[in-house]
């Protein structure tokens, strides 16, 4: 399946990290886009990095009385308590994992390369650092949980190689956030920090289920500390 992308690249030079940002559900890429730029008063953009927001394919979601949305998956309800879709996330998987794969043959490596996304994108991002290909950099997730006895939890309970390194985790969640509790993604990250993976868990006060300024300009240092520039001689290498 072929996606709709707005992307953010370096000018005048090939980049040598990747950025894929999922939205949330019933957004677009593009909106995402335009969203982090009212934020910031500029693009989220990086010298070395190409930052890529493709749109969700349309689809019927359960919890819109099964209206046709851009969502990535279908759910039965936003609930922790749901169980989820695992035949849609079956889907989705395929499409995000071939995104990596597009990036690696142009040269990325695996190691080079974040996803991350906002509410519904989040918790793609944890399917697929966590569960689809742990050999990423790292997965941000804003506004996102993972539903109890989720697949993400079997898959990484029962991994082939325990101690090998696990993407490094970024999370962030509004403290009054009312469509997805902080509870939720707190108690998502905690789970997966059981399991191994390693990383941070911020509470913005006073935040509801959107993102804030203060937590893009984090985001973006984070980014730049796990995909670091290439000194010249190693980049002339790839």
């Amino acid at each position: 399946m072929k996606l709709i992308m707005k992307t953010i690249a370096p000018v005048g030079r090939k980049h040598t990290a990747t950025v894929i940002f999922f939205h949330g559900s019933g957004d677009t890429g593009h909106n995402l886009v335009e969203w982090v730029r009212f934020l910031l008063r500029k693009d989220m953009e990086f010298s070395h990095i190409k930052v890529m927001y493709p749109t969700a394919p349309v689809q019927r979601y359960t919890p819109l009385d099964g209206e046709l949305s851009n969502v990535w998956f279908d759910r039965a309800s936003i609930s922790i308590d749901a169980k989820e879709s695992r035949q849609s996330l079956e889907s989705i998987y395929e499409t995000a994992n071939e995104l990596i794969k597009n990036e690696i043959d142009e040269g990325i490596p695996a190691s080079r390369i974040v996803v991350g996304g906002f509410s519904m994108g989040g918790a793609l991002a944890m399917h697929i650092g966590y569960h689809v290909n742990t050999e990423i950099a790292g997965v941000f997730a804003c506004s996102s949980f993972l539903n109890r006895g989720s697949i993400v939890y079997d898959s990484l309970a029962n991994r082939k190689s325990p101690n090998s390194p696990l993407p490094e985790l970024l999370m962030f969640h509004g403290d009054r956030d009312s469509l997805v509790p902080a509870e939720w993604g707190e108690e998502t990250f905690n789970e997966l920090k059981k399991l191994g993976v390693n990383g941070d868990f911020h509470l913005l006060k006073n935040a509801m289920h959107e993102l804030k300024a203060k937590q893009m300009m984090q985001l973006q240092e984070w980014i730049n500390r796990i995909l670091p520039e290439y000194s010249s001689g190693v980049e002339n290498k790839l």
